[in-house]
């Protein structure tokens, strides 16, 4: 059995956590997030110049993301996690100053840059000082609780916005949006960071023999790959072990360490399963949040009670993600249940076309979020050498490519049979991907070890 267990003091790890949520809550304590739609059209901005912003967003995201996944992997990760909040906050000032279609553009397009360097670096990051506290298995409940941290953070900037906006306008929440910048960065300042050496590729396929358990006196670093392939043989590599990627060695600079990334992806079948999955999981119900609002007005609620159904949402967001350590336990066919959990939540919720419809809503949105957490964790315990970074950085860029394709598929649907319709087919794919886990099929294995389920994604 491999042990994992451990030995590092607490403290360390109640360190990490704790910078890591402060990060998360921080980042998303936008007073800007609740009103900027509204800042454009009061600027004079039309709705197609605005719906062309969100394009330029989306574009910014997918141009930076695997560049800077790369620069994360060569350079000092917490040094991009504290850049990242200081490059969105120059676009949030550059809105208020100057409020024009011109300086949205560029916001945009920092606020997209900024999302990238930390998109990658951040998972990166978490999961290589977890690993190194040999405290990895508790990846998937650290980020649920991560991400948890940031909906709070969206959840209170909704409730102060509305007050800081009457009390000093817009200026006044663009000041508060570049404080809470500032901040992250400064909590960001307090991440550790030990970047180990370089695995040799023999140590990385090197299994560890039956009943041979590792040192008291090291952490082996492969352990939580190893055990994720012995767990999931249907995508294991032949030879019964997961392949190393021998480029992704030594001091390759940005330029290799970036091929080797993207090499990873390609030539592994279980790194390009897992940031496929990550890329469907994360981008139907990250674009379908986007279409809420307009699903709660065709309940026929009044506007003022719009906020009060997307709090019932955020409610499901959060619980979804404090319940990552128990979604962890998941097996695939659990992992297929809970998918199907997500497709029927948000197309029943939908069609009711009731404010009731909702709470279906909030399951759905809830579901998505687990479901999400334990796909990162999932492509984490794939990824081997030195571009962790990078490799992450590519699921976050074929997220965004699908949230893009979704938003024009749903916008064109939309306008055809309605938001109700277009939301319920919208969600259609979560069911699909569920039954394709259900059917795949699998030669029989010797079961991992207790310890090792505890590190693995949904499988």
């Amino acid at each position: 059995m491999i042990h994992l267990a451990s030995r590092v003091p607490d403290p360390a790890v109640r360190r990490l956590t704790a910078t890591l949520y402060g990060y998360a809550f921080l980042s998303d304590l936008v007073l800007l997030y609740p009103l900027y739609v509204v800042f454009f059209a009061d600027t004079g901005l039309s709705v197609g110049q605005i719906s062309s912003l969100f394009v330029i967003w989306s574009a910014a995201g997918i141009l930076f993301e695997v560049p800077s996944g790369a620069w994360a992997d060569v350079v000092s990760r917490r040094l991009l996690l504290c850049l990242a909040p200081l490059v969105t906050a120059a676009g949030f000032a550059l809105w208020v100053l100057l409020p024009s279609y011109p300086a949205f553009a560029v916001g945009f397009l920092l606020w997209g840059a900024g999302g990238a360097l930390v998109s990658g670096a951040l998972e990166a990051l978490v999961w290589t000082e977890l690993d190194r506290l040999g405290a990895v298995g508790r990846y998937a409940r650290v980020l649920g609780r991560a991400r948890t941290a940031g909906v709070l953070g969206v959840v209170v900037s909704g409730v102060l916005a509305g007050p800081v906006l009457a009390g000093g306008g817009y200026p006044a929440v663009g000041a508060a949006s570049v404080l809470a910048c500032l901040l992250a960065t400064i909590v960001a300042a307090r991440f550790p960071e030990h970047r180990p050496p370089a695995a040799a590729p023999a140590l990385v396929n090197a299994p560890v023999p039956a009943g041979v358990p590792v040192p008291a006196s090291g952490h082996d670093p492969t352990a939580a790959v190893r055990s994720v392939a012995a767990a999931t043989p249907g995508d294991r590599e032949p030879g019964g072990s997961p392949s190393a990627v021998a480029d992704d060695e030594g001091d390759l600079g940005w330029w290799g360490t970036l091929r080797a990334g993207v090499r990873q992806v390609r030539t592994r079948p279980p790194v390009r399963s897992a940031v496929l999955l990550v890329a469907v999981v994360a981008a139907d119900w990250g674009a379908l949040d986007e279409y809420a609002p307009l699903l709660a007005l065709d309940t026929g609620v009044r506007a003022e009670v719009v906020p009060l159904l997307l709090l019932l949402l955020w409610a499901g967001v959060t619980i979804g993600g404090l319940l990552a350590g128990v979604g962890e336990r998941l097996d695939r066919r659990g992992y297929a249940a809970l998918l199907g959990l997500v497709g029927v939540g948000l197309a029943g919720g939908a069609l009711t076309g009731r404010p009731a419809g909702f709470v279906l809503l909030a399951l759905g949105f809830g579901a998505a979020q687990l479901a999400t957490v334990l796909a990162d964790a999932r492509l984490q315990a794939r990824i081997t050498g030195t571009s962790r970074a990078t490799v992450t950085s590519l699921a976050g860029m074929a997220t965004d490519l699908l949230i893009i394709g979704t938003y024009t598929g749903y916008g064109l649907l939309a306008t055809v049979v309605g938001n109700a319709v277009a939301f319920a087919v919208t969600a259609g794919p979560y069911l699909v991907v569920g039954l394709v886990l259900l059917t795949r099929r699998r030669p029989a294995v010797v079961p991992a070890s207790s310890t090792a389920a505890a590190a693995r994604g949904p499988q």
